[in-house]
């Protein structure tokens, strides 16, 4: 205990300048999960989160019994899965292009144009779909003016598209800010490990296999774990700007059940326990899966 005052009173003015983080987060982080009780509940809205009846796991088990259940579940997974097949690697191989570029200038000027899409609202990044993959869009225009349709393709409008288009969307939007996390782990590597493998007779591509993903292999396997921790955060605002009545069996996952029969239909408690159990499922793969990393990769989060 005095060795840790001791500690404290060292780090004080870091403690203090940490003050304002630490009270938001316990004001906006944690006194919310006190509203997790509702779960339980048959809650009303406008009366005391303590006044509804209880109800026990019944909001848990009637989500499993909804007619859409099957559907929901399959979008929510297909569409996570297809968005981390795609974003698993493509920040890497991008970030490994950029550090392989000698031109500063066109370094910093690919970079920046990388990055930008992930600062563009949805709203604004559906507009840019539509137009181009809309039945008067860019690519049907080019299409009917090569010969190679007889008539427009409703990308928008049939549900076989939608994971596509909806996975890659993601993918344009986020690869850009996530190469920033394997650009830091690859600025770490030690320029002596380059060098003796030019020595050993390694080309680029060898020095690339050998030194650069070996290296940067503990963030991939990181940032893996806890991707798959949200394979059931599906999406929300995409969902809703690009999806259509044509597509609902498609697009409608988790979040946006919750939104339309939790939330704009005042079944609190319901879409309570829906997102609390995501949640908890959320936590388990991730505990599981690092478990797992820790045996075989002796990698883990904690």
């Amino acid at each position: 205990m005095g060795a840790m005052k001791r500690r404290l009173w060292k780090e004080r003015q870091i403690w203090i300048i940490a003050i304002p983080m630490l009270v938001w987060v316990l004001v906006f982080c944690y006194y919310p999960l006190y509203g997790l009780i509702i779960a339980f509940q048959n809650y009303v809205p406008g009366h005391s989160l303590l006044s509804g009846p209880w109800v026990g796991l019944d909001n848990f088990i009637r989500f499993f019994h909804v007619p859409e259940f099957k559907h929901i579940i399959r979008n929510t997974v297909a569409i996570s899965l297809l968005t981390m097949l795609l974003s698993l690697p493509a920040p890497i191989i991008l970030a490994v292009l950029f550090n392989e570029v000698k031109s500063k200038l066109f370094k910093r000027s690919i970079q920046t144009l990388s990055y930008i899409p992930y600062f563009i609202s949805w709203v604004v990044v559906a507009s840019i779909i539509n137009t181009i993959l809309g039945s008067d869009g860019i690519v049907n225009d080019i299409l009917l003016r090569l010969g190679l349709i007889d008539r427009a393709i409703l990308f928008m409008g049939e549900g076989k598209y939608f994971w596509g288009i909806l996975a890659s969307a993601n993918l344009w939007k986020e690869v850009g800010f996530s190469t920033i996390i394997y650009l830091s782990a690859i600025a770490g590597i030690d320029g002596e490990q380059y060098e003796a493998g030019r020595v050993d007779g390694l080309g680029r591509f060898g020095l690339i296999w050998h030194i650069t993903l070996p290296s940067i292999r503990t963030t991939i396997v990181l940032l893996w774990i806890l991707g798959l921790g949200n394979i059931l955060n599906a999406g929300f605002e995409q969902q809703l700007l690009l999806g259509t009545p044509m597509t609902q069996d498609y697009y409608e996952v988790i979040d946006t059940y919750v939104y339309r029969y939790g939330v704009q239909l005042g079944n609190y408690s319901f879409g309570t326990a829906v997102g609390l159990m995501k949640a908890i499922i959320g936590i388990v793969l991730v505990v599981t899966v690092n478990k797992i990393s820790k045996k075989t990769l002796d990698t883990s989060i904690f």
